[in-house]
């Protein structure tokens, strides 16, 4: 796997490349023929997300490629071995992409024969940058055939060059007479896939501002998909993050989108099986953290391996409850619900109102929730019952930070200021609720160890530290409210 960061030039047949000395060692041209074979389903849904996955032959880097974009110019690129079918995409490879072709075949959609001439900057012999001057055949396969020739150059960078040296050369080339591409890939410019749907609502309007919001969490989500699917870092984590916004979102603003009662619980039901691997990451990492900072000598029995291996061992049998969950015919239907509520989605009469008025009140109205649950909370005198009513305030303020940040780029009014204002509420409450479940936690592995006839002194001074953690929070929170109610009530 690697980072493609690149810039793409359109040039006549008759373009002269420019001099590139002063910039680093100059090597080449280098001439190679390279061979393409593009796949995608047959109404091109990969090209229309801007992914190419090709199988090619000839230059540096024969094999299988996949391409996923993760923003402008920048493209993740996964590498596979070339195999000898040139008409079956490799599996690994198939399944990255199973968000996008939900059991649609995968095809030979077009071929690109290239001629490359390669030139490279060097410093000693650290790789900087690659300019790839390329003359293209491309061939469309379809109910008819279509070949059409061009020619493009391409400036990346390489494993020592700078965004500041891409600039050099982009203008160099941009003075030879190139011109900056307005296509993501070669493939992009040899297909015209249908873009997304989206639906048809007017600018300005809070039904405009909330489904723009919507769509930008729906491929969050699956932009993620590849990447969980492959157990990356904070992937599980962000497609959380996503499948949550999209239901507070959903919940927020159910007078501009109706209808959603169940996409809400579906999306509960992936974030919770998201969840679970997640959690026990994130405690996995708390309690090695713990552990470093004690002095060895209260370190007894085999707790590290314990919170350590036995929490991987559970950890990994979540990953693949996650993966068994991608791979059903539930999840895809999920997805296809996303698409639709995208496209078309079920508009109230308060979508058509202008966006300022209508969800600033929505913000309001999330901020009032927080307060009304706290005010509640105290009133509670069971310290039991009064830390699940604290719990009901920190998911209203997770609630009413992530409608502030849905709002920030389009409403005035101090909503990027209500949200840090939520988020703080969420985080101290956070760290309460994270010392509890800490300590449930280490009492399940302190009582496994006991059984096991192993020494358990160590479980009861993390427990320790746990409490202490959770208990000031608890003591500071008050003090923390009272300022932070008080911003918000110069906002609202």
């Amino acid at each position: 796997m690697s980072i493609e960061i690149e810039d793409k030039f359109d040039v006549s047949p008759e373009f002269t490349p420019p001099d590139l000395s002063g910039l680093g060692d100059v090597v080449g041209p280098k001439s190679h023929q390279l061979v393409a074979l593009y796949f995608d389903t047959p109404d091109l849904r990969l090209a229309a997300r801007g992914i190419t996955l090709r199988r090619r032959r000839g230059g540096d880097d024969a094999g299988w490629h996949l391409k996923l974009p993760k923003a402008k110019g920048v493209r993740q690129e996964i590498h596979h071995p070339l195999t000898r079918s040139t008409k079956i995409v490799p599996a690994e490879l198939a399944e990255l992409v199973r968000a996008y072709t939900r059991g649609a075949e995968l095809r030979l959609v077009a071929e690109l024969d290239t001629r490359r001439n390669v030139t490279v900057l060097l410093d000693g012999d650290t790789r900087l940058l690659e300019v790839a001057d390329d003359r293209v055949k491309g061939t469309v396969y379809g109910a008819e055939t279509t070949i059409v020739r061009w020619r493009e150059v391409e400036a990346e960078l390489l494993e020592g060059g700078t965004g500041k040296l891409l600039a050099k050369v982009g203008k160099r080339l941009r003075k030879a007479g190139a011109v900056p591409s307005q296509a993501a890939s070669k493939l992009a410019k040899l297909l015209e896939p249908a873009p997304p749907p989206t639906a048809p609502t007017e600018p300005g309007t809070a039904g405009a501002v909330v489904v723009a919001y919507l769509a930008t969490q729906v491929n969050a989500l699956l932009t993620q998909d590849p990447r969980v699917r492959r157990a990356e870092d904070d992937a599980v984590h962000q497609m959380r993050v996503a499948s949550r916004r999209l239901r507070s979102a959903l919940r927020a603003f159910k007078k501009i989108v109706t209808s959603t009662d169940h996409l809400q619980d579906e999306l509960r039901r992936l974030g919770a099986v998201l969840g679970e691997a997640r959690d026990l990451e994130v405690i996995r990492a708390r309690f090695a953290e713990l552990l470093d900072g004690l002095a060895p000598e209260l370190v007894t029995g085999p707790i590290g391996a314990r919170l350590g291996a036995d929490l991987h061992e559970r950890e990994q049998e979540a990953y693949g409850r996650i993966r068994e969950e991608l791979s059903g015919d539930r999840y895809y239907r999920l997805l296809d619900a996303l698409d639709e509520l995208v496209s078309a989605p079920a508009l109230g009469k308060a979508a058509a109102r202008p966006a300022q008025d209508e969800l600033r009140a929505v913000a309001v109205a999330g901020w009032e929730r927080v307060a009304k649950r706290y005010e509640a909370a105290q009133a509670i005198d069971d310290p039991d019952r009064r830390a699940l009513a604290m719990h009901d305030v920190r998911k209203a303020a997770k609630r009413a930070r992530y409608t502030a940040e849905a709002l920030k780029p389009s409403i005035s009014g101090g909503m990027g200021k209500l949200a840090k204002l939520a988020e703080r509420v969420q985080e101290i409450l956070g760290v309460h609720q994270d010392g509890v479940v800490a300590q449930e936690t280490l009492l399940g592995e302190a009582e496994r160890a006991r059984r096991a006839g192993e020494d358990t002194f160590t479980y009861g001074l993390l427990i320790g530290i746990e409490r202490g953690h959770a208990e000031r929070a608890d003591a500071e929170f008050p003090e923390v409210w009272a300022e932070t109610a008080k911003a918000a009530a110069k906002i609202l």
